[in-house]
């Protein structure tokens, strides 16, 4: 095999990586553009700046600095210092275990503090119902049945809390090695 054979097939392999990649991501909300871009950051052994990014993808520079800040919110891109460049340089990050807890470690969170907080005010309301002597009884039971489902859900949101912790302390992956995978 000469050089420009096994170039096209390491092309050929990242292009099918990336492809997964970034319809993986899209299964989670990160748009496709967003998702090829993490993945062909992720396949460049270097940083990049977005005057590259936007020559390898074909995308404006203004959107390539929107879908950088959008990978650096959720921790899966960061900013790299280059001695001698002005240009701002990016790198993905590599390891799966890291983007996997940051990644949905913050969108479980805000999903446990939204709905916690959903649930705290929606649980006031429900009080007053249950404590008011001059509503029907059907009424009352209403709110009393949602007031206890909402309690099994206060439940779930703790739980994810919970996980999320262990996945921000690293302690998840005592249960669940990764090296035993």
């Amino acid at each position: 095999m000469d050089n420009q054979s096994a170039e096209s097939k390491i092309y050929d392999a990242e292009s099918e990586v990336i492809s997964a990649i970034a319809e993986t991501m899209d299964l989670y909300g990160v748009p496709p553009s967003i998702g090829r871009l993490y993945a062909t950051m992720y396949f460049n052994h270097s940083s990049m700046t977005l005057d590259e990014m936007k020559d390898e993808l074909g995308m404006t520079k203004p959107s390539m600095s929107t879908a950088v800040r959008n990978l650096q919110d959720i921790h899966i891109v960061r900013k790299t210092w280059q001695k001698g460049s002005r240009k701002d340089h990016f790198v993905a990050e590599k390891d799966f275990f890291n983007y996997f807890s940051r990644f949905f470690g913050s969108k479980w969170k805000r999903e446990a503090e939204l709905n916690l907080s959903a649930i705290k005010e929606a649980q006031k309301e429900l009080q007053q119902v249950m404590e008011d002597d001059n509503l029907d009884e059907d009424v009352i039971e209403r709110a009393k049945l949602d007031f206890e489902q909402l309690e099994d859900y206060k439940k779930y949101c703790h739980w994810l809390q919970k996980l999320v912790a262990s996945l921000e302390s690293g302690e998840i992956f005592e249960l669940l090695p990764k090296d035993n995978v």
